[in-house]
């Protein structure tokens, strides 16, 4: 089947804002997760925080979100670094054993 076949049309709504977008149908439930997110994290801002402007409570989620990702990311990365490191040294031993 063709990716364009598989695309549809959609809209979300971020900040009082309507958003038209053309996504994979497999992706529809996520954005529309992601846009729901963005909109509760935005609302706890101004909620919370006295931020009295959308488009800054919409930067601070936008914020807290990359920096989650940025910070999983890191971690699964020297995650994977430790691991490598540790079976290279396990070979080692193994190697030098036999």
């Amino acid at each position: 089947m063709d990716s364009a076949e598989k695309e549809i049309s959609i809209k979300v709504t971020i900040g009082d804002r309507q958003y038209p977008l053309k996504i994979e149908a497999s992706e529809e439930e996520y954005v529309r997760k992601a846009a729901k997110l963005i909109n509760e994290k935005s609302k706890f801002y101004q909620e919370n925080f006295q931020v009295k402007d959308k488009q800054d409570s919409l930067a601070m989620a936008a914020l807290e979100f990359a920096s989650e990702l940025t910070g999983g990311s890191l971690k699964a990365s020297n995650l994977s670094n430790l691991v490598d490191t540790k079976l290279r040294e396990f070979t080692q031993l193994i190697d030098e054993a036999l």
